[in-house]
């Protein structure tokens, strides 16, 4: 089973993450399962998988050190049919008061058009994941599936994100002031949530919301 110090070496070499909280957040799991990990020194195989498909990186690399951190794409004859693959995770986003279902497992995986994906962001930081509960209607509905690209994390006026607060996870419009962070929701029976303080400490951005499925 690999180190955990050895794990996040190559981690930071090869992402983005700088830091323990950084992983956290890209994994989607309390900071406290990062300590655990630490000390148990071991890293979950699930948290291979799910790195390896959100910044592209061998699998292979990540945990044994094998051949190269990069995962050599697929060549296409034409690059209008490149297509990339999103994984949708177990992790549900409540439109409401927030889900505990924060697991970052990929439980199947959706082909989308390559070109389409980088025109909204990154694809190699994309997830999908269900909604649960109302607060969104009519804009986003129950059971709608989500694209949250996690590379977009800093706050814009009249945007929805996938936002963290402790163990709990929802999706909601973000406003900021210099002192607090208010959560809104489009049904207009459900209340602002404010945030000030230590409240503060606990909330995270996961990613931003860059488009909506929805079953009929």
């Amino acid at each position: 089973m690999i180190e955990f110090e050895v794990f996040f070496t190559r981690v930071r070499q090869a992402t983005s993450i700088a830091t323990q909280h950084d992983l956290a957040k890209a994994l989607g799991v309390n900071r406290s399962a990062i300590t655990q990990a630490k000390r148990r020194n071991s890293i979950p195989q699930k948290w291979v998988l799910a790195l390896s498909r959100s910044f592209q990186l061998s699998a292979d690399w990540l945990e044994f050190g094998v051949g190269k951190p990069e995962v050599v794409p697929t060549s296409f004859v034409q690059e209008h049919t490149a297509t990339c693959t999103v994984p949708k995770v177990y992790a549900r986003l409540c439109a409401g008061g927030g889900s505990f279902e924060i697991e970052a497992t990929p439980i199947e995986e959706h082909i989308f058009k390559q070109s389409w994906l980088e025109k909204k962001g990154t694809p190699s930081a994309m997830v999908l994941m269900d909604v649960t509960g109302d607060s969104m209607e009519p804009f986003i509905c129950q059971g709608d599936t989500v694209l949250v690209d996690q590379s977009q994390t800093t706050i814009h006026p009249n945007t929805i994100y996938a936002v963290g607060i402790e163990d709990s996870i929802m999706i909601k419009r973000v406003l900021t002031t210099q002192h607090n962070v208010t959560l809104t929701s489009d049904n207009s029976a459900y209340s602002p949530i404010e945030l000030q303080g230590d409240e503060l400490l606990s909330f995270r951005i996961i990613g931003k919301i860059v488009w909506s499925s929805r079953d009929y």
